[in-house]
């Protein structure tokens, strides 16, 4: 048996529940990560002004960790192959609002999924833009 629950032999994943950030402020960061190799990866972390940037750096050093540990992967040879978050629960709160009305507060938290793969980084393609003349 090659693959077990979808991750191969050269693959290693690592989870993080319930970060409290909204999943599209999440999103911003994984974006800068998704695809660099893990050396790149944790200097765009480590320099990174958003707050989430550290929690994300956390589950990418666990990822890491699992590889060399559980897997016996190289670590010069890792890169992100998938990155990904997504909705956890919201807590609601009330705050009081004018005339005795109440307003709600919304607290969103998330979850994040990095999946790291041994090998060779694929190469991002630049999409050529069609100029049209006028």
């Amino acid at each position: 048996m090659t693959e077990r629950y979808g991750i191969k032999e050269n693959q290693v994943r690592a989870f993080n529940k319930m970060i409290r950030v909204s999943h599209q402020k999440l999103n911003l960061v994984c974006d800068m990560v998704r695809g660099l190799p893990v050396d790149r990866a944790v200097d765009v972390l480590k320099f990174s002004k958003k707050r989430v940037a550290g929690e994300v750096l956390k589950t990418l050093l666990s990822a890491v960790a699992n590889a060399e540990h559980n897997k016996k992967l190289p670590v010069d040879t890792l890169f992100v192959k998938e990155i990904w978050c997504g909705k956890a629960l919201t807590m609601k709160r009330i705050m009081a609002g004018p005339r005795g009305s109440a307003r709600p507060i919304l607290k969103p938290f998330s979850n994040l999924t990095i999946v790291l793969e041994s090998g060779v980084a694929p190469s991002k393609k630049k999409t050529a833009k069609k100029e049209t003349t006028k």
